[in-house]
């Protein structure tokens, strides 16, 4: 008797903990099932949270007034626009994933326009460094395919002009001139992109029409080049600088700057054909300053390599 005794509370002992053990079982179980929901959810909610604070911040550059659009991307909502179409028909930039085309050139010109890090552009606009990277280089391709659409064919100046700068120079197209923008290059290159005042830049031929219209740039020559050096290379280039008639340049050994004038007059007909060229050519270092001045990224050695 007491054998079956003990043999039945041993049966009721081993049912019961493989009841205990089915128990717990199916509590780590549920467990899994509600971690998995949570987490999901809780990814699920964060993704939406940060799609909305993108939408958000995009929202507060193009889509509030023409003043906060212009001190974060140095145009109005008008021209964004109009440049945002431009990239989607003629710049070939198309939306990719969930990055829209005006994000992507939201992107591009606010690191363009406040020369801010990779960094500074992920905090703000809520997405990785690499696809950052990756939209900014998309668009710069897309720009640069709108070359025949941002650079402007030159009219000749006409014989009735009157404006006082111009009209001394009938049939001229505009004016040239170079500027240095600084960069970052390796420690064996600095020599080569070395300016006469020392700064590590490069050396850029511009060519601008009368009315502050940009006709032609060449990029991409050291520092060290001279200017003359720049001019012929984008002259012999195949896709360089056409010039139809030549160049009216100043006479040599006679004052020139508009600096150096003052309130002197002119005292033989080579200082005032300089004084007259140094009037009409001041058109192109205008552009230069306000190129400057709208992008920060040209003020200030660039975080990017030389290449981009």
């Amino acid at each position: 008797m007491d054998q079956k005794r003990i043999m039945f509370y041993l049966i009721i002992r081993l049912w019961h903990l493989q009841m205990m053990n089915i128990c717990l079982m199916m509590l780590l179980r549920m467990y899994n099932l509600v971690d998995k929901h949570y987490k999901k959810y809780i990814l699920k909610n964060r993704s939406l949270v940060r799609h909305e604070t993108q939408l958000e911040y995009l929202d507060s550059l193009i889509g509030s007034s023409d003043i906060n659009c212009v001190d974060q991307l140095r145009m109005n909502k008008r021209t964004f626009g109009v440049l945002c179409e431009l990239l989607r028909t003629d710049g070939r930039v198309k939306k990719d994933g969930l990055v829209t085309l005006e994000e992507q050139v939201s992107m591009f010109l606010h690191t363009l326009s406040h020369h801010v890090k990779n960094r500074t552009i992920r905090s703000r606009f809520k997405r990785s460094g690499e696809t950052i990277s990756r939209y900014f280089n998309s668009v710069l391709h897309g720009v640069l395919r709108l070359q025949d659409n941002l650079l402007c064919v030159p009219e000749p100046v006409p014989a009735d002009c009157t404006d006082d700068r111009w009209r001394w120079f009938k049939n001229c197209l505009g004016a040239l001139d170079v500027t240095y923008i600084q960069v970052r290059v390796l420690e064996n290159d600095k020599p080569r992109y070395r300016t006469r005042k020392s700064d590590i830049a490069t050396n850029v031929l511009g060519v601008c029409s009368r009315d502050l219209k940009f006709i032609f740039v060449f990029p991409s020559w050291e520092g060290s080049a001279s200017d003359s050096r720049v001019l012929c290379d984008a002259i012999s280039n195949p896709n360089g600088l056409k010039v139809p008639r030549g160049f009216l340049s100043p006479y040599r050994g006679t004052r020139y700057h508009l600096k150096e004038w003052g309130q002197r007059i002119p005292s033989n007909r080579k200082e005032y054909f300089n004084m007259k060229h140094s009037c009409a050519r001041n058109v192109i270092e205008r552009c230069f300053g306000l190129l400057k001045v709208r992008w920060a990224i040209l003020r200030s050695p660039s975080f990017y390599p030389l290449k981009t």
